[in-house]
């Protein structure tokens, strides 16, 4: 590619599992505010996919952003709108309706900070009901972890110390102080789980 789009060949692999999930929890209209988009290849797949949802996409990084907006560019969707500059970490996010939000694949690649602020984000945006949707490899009591997560996670750590597979029950609970309740789990392809909260009623 000769402009700004970014490709990560992960997301050819794993949208059609995720776009599944997404169809069955997914309101049947409304805004979807995708944090941490990344290349924003899924953000144009889903927007493609599910015509009468809009799809809001935002990331922290200036390149990630650009190749959003090359994305978006190319594939000319209504139902896609510019990037927003949001880090999940944030106290203060921009200011955007939400009635679903995603984020795939950062929580293992943000310090524990960021998914700290995912968790509040979304209890301030979301209203009862809504869902909260992440994707992503876990560490989970009792469970195993498959070889290629371990070294994937070493990996991380060597990147970045602040990096690494999360405990999935520790993520719960985090979420849970925030008012977000573990709707389910579901195993997905190359050792991968779909996350699924939902928000509980004000109290």
């Amino acid at each position: 590619m000769t402009d700004a789009r970014r490709h990560a060949p992960a997301t050819e692999r794993n949208r059609e599992p995720i776009l599944a999930i997404l169809r069955d929890i997914l309101p049947a209209s409304g805004t979807v505010l995708e944090v941490a988009s990344g290349t924003g290849e899924h953000a144009i797949h889903f927007a493609r996919a599910l015509p009468d949802l809009v799809w809001q996409p935002s990331d922290p990084d200036p390149a990630a952003l650009a190749s959003i907006r090359a994305w978006a560019a190319a594939a000319r969707l209504p139902n896609v709108r510019p990037p927003l500059l949001l880090d999940a970490a944030a106290a203060d996010w921009p200011t955007v309706r939400a009635d679903a939000i995603l984020c795939i694949n950062m929580i293992h690649i943000s310090p524990w900070e960021a998914t700290g602020g995912l968790m509040a984000g979304a209890a301030r945006m979301l209203g009862e009901g809504a869902p909260l949707y992440l994707y992503g490899p876990y560490r989970r009591a009792g469970i195993a972890t498959v070889p290629s997560n371990e070294a994937f996670d070493q990996s991380l750590r060597a990147r970045d110390p602040r990096w690494g597979l999360r405990q999935l029950e520790e993520v719960v609970t985090l979420a849970g102080g925030q008012g977000l309740a573990l709707e389910r789990v579901v195993e997905m392809p190359a050792n991968n789980l779909s996350v699924v909260f939902r928000r509980k009623a004000a109290a």
